[in-house]
């Protein structure tokens, strides 16, 4: 990888980078899997999605709601809402906006039933949309839900025509949104090229063409950078960051993620497929249903130390599941200290007293330094005891064959969706019911219902001290458990040519009409 980085930096450094134009070509890490934006809990698809798209509500940098197709929403009282829809506004098609396709949206995602990662949990609390008029709808709640506005800034409008349309069938014309962009082509696995869309209501964008290029390589996203051919790039590799910095023909920009980087463990099955004794066989009882083992685990981990020398420093301990500066953050969870001996001794406890065999697996080209992390916690596994071999994969076939719990311990990353805690809490650790869009991201089926309690009353407490009371309860709770095994939050980075600017985000989506000429 360093001499593959060395080399194309070499070569972009001979090369020079065109004047400002009306193109904008934006380089990712990873790939867009569907063009249905509400099939599928993935960033790599929302933030194509958001090109295309507007939700009712938005975020902004620091997910903060913003007005978008609603200008206006209150609670009418502890079950009934209203949102005020913005007139004028039409679907790229010229099909004109109205409530009827929110509706519309919102059955599309009740619909969908072979998702990986369902956006239900969003609209789970959804029990009754009416028309009011041409402008006004009304949600009524199945109890009282006071973050509902949240939940609806992850769902995106589609048109009422499209509410029975199968995801793959979510292809050209198909794609038909409000959002600042129009879909010009989709080459699947590789790139969306976009068009502006004129009459967007907000303003039309800056940018006539944009190509969403996906570059799983760091390094060859580096190199594009700094040869020309790449305007903006996503997630720089901490270890090219000193060459960005020091090149004048381009600069970067980082902002403070919300990004967890965790580990999902099997705490449900009697047997679990990859933990096996020394001898290769597998085990009759699953090692890691026990939280003492799980605890083990997590002492086992030096996160100073993948956050030093892994991501270059690019990130945070984490000992929970939101960062410092986010509603429900707990300064008394702090992230766990490396404890080898006290990861010996619960293993001991366990009656693991020389410990057993594990595989971990995990993506290759889904999140920075994500093969190099998982290799670096099977050594720190087996240091305490569990002899760990790690299996990594491309993350278009490893999220698939997770979300079908195939594994017995992998690392995946969530971000905080709805910009405060049940938008990780929820689908990462509530107690798997897809009826009732609850847990649809615990693939580690990690279960405890004073947890479940907790989190029903929060969602149901419209004062907001004492949800976040409510909350901090929960993750205290999951954390003690050991639940999943938080590792760090990761920081965002962008290098972008000179003569650009993006002002970073919070949720690390690269958004094209956020791209700006520098003042």
């Amino acid at each position: 990888m360093f001499r593959r980085l060395a080399a194309c930096l070499a070569l972009a450094g001979a090369l020079t980078a065109p004047a400002l134009a009306a193109d904008l070509r934006i380089g990712l890490p990873d790939a867009t899997t569907s063009l249905d934006p509400l099939f599928y809990v993935a960033g790599s698809n929302t933030q194509v999605a958001l090109h295309l798209y507007d939700p009712l509500v938005r975020q902004d940098a620091h997910q903060l709601l913003m007005p978008a197709l609603a200008t206006a929403w209150r609670a009418v009282d502890d079950t009934t809402w209203e949102f005020t829809l913005r007139p004028g506004v039409r679907f790229h098609s010229g099909a004109a906006f109205g409530p009827e396709d929110v509706i519309a949206s919102v059955r599309h995602v009740e619909g969908i039933t072979n998702s990986p990662s369902s956006l239900r949990p969003y609209v789970a609390g959804v029990a009754a949309m009416e028309v009011v008029s041409p402008t006004v709808l009304r949600i009524r709640t199945n109890g009282p839900r006071p973050l509902l506005a949240n939940d609806l800034s992850r769902i995106s409008i589609i048109p009422r025509a499209q509410q029975d349309t199968p995801a793959a069938a979510f292809e050209g014309k198909q794609v038909d949104g409000t959002g600042p962009f129009a879909l010009a082509e989709w080459a699947r696995g590789a790139s969306v090229k976009l068009v502006r869309n004129e009459a967007y209501w907000a303003g039309a964008p800056a940018w006539e063409h944009v190509e969403l290029r996906s570059m799983g390589d760091g390094g060859a996203r580096v190199a594009a950078l700094l040869a020309g051919d790449i305007d903006v790039i996503a997630q720089v590799p901490s270890e090219a960051q000193a060459a960005v910095l020091g090149n004048a023909r381009v600069h970067m920009v980082s902002a403070a993620g919300n990004r967890l980087i965790y580990l999902h463990i099997d705490s449900d099955r009697t047997e679990t497929p990859f933990a096996r004794d020394a001898a290769g066989k597998p085990l009759a009882n699953n090692p890691l249903k026990d939280p003492r083992v799980r605890r083990a685990l997590s002492l086992a981990i030096d996160r100073k130390a993948l956050v030093e020398r892994v991501m270059d420093g690019q990130g945070t301990p984490a000992g929970q599941f939101v960062p410092p500066g986010f509603a429900g953050y707990d300064a008394a969870l702090a992230a766990p200290a490396m404890d080898v001996a006290a990861a010996r001794a619960l293993l001991t406890e366990a009656g693991y007293p020389n410990g057993f065999n594990l595989t971990i697996h995990g993506p290759n080209d889904r999140y920075p330094n994500d093969a190099k992390l998982l290799q670096a916690i099977a050594q720190f596994f087996t240091r305490a005891g569990v002899r760990t071999a790690v299996d990594v994969q491309p993350g278009a076939s490893f999220f698939t064959r997770a979300s079908r719990l195939e594994y017995s311990m992998i690392m995946g990353g969530a971000a905080i969706e709805t910009g405060e805690l049940t938008g990780i809490l929820n689908p990462l650790l509530a107690t798997y019911d897809a009826d009732k869009g609850l847990g649809t991201g615990n693939r580690g089926r990690w279960s405890n219902p004073r947890f479940d309690a907790l989190l029903a009353e929060a969602y149901r407490t419209f004062d907001e001290p004492a949800r976040t009371a409510l909350l901090q309860q929960a993750s205290r709770i999951a954390a003690e458990d050991t639940g999943v095994i938080p590792v760090l939050f990761l920081q965002n980075t962008w290098g972008l040519r000179r003569g650009l600017d993006y002002a970073g985000r919070g949720d690390g989506y690269t958004l094209a009409d956020q791209v700006r000429a520098a003042p």
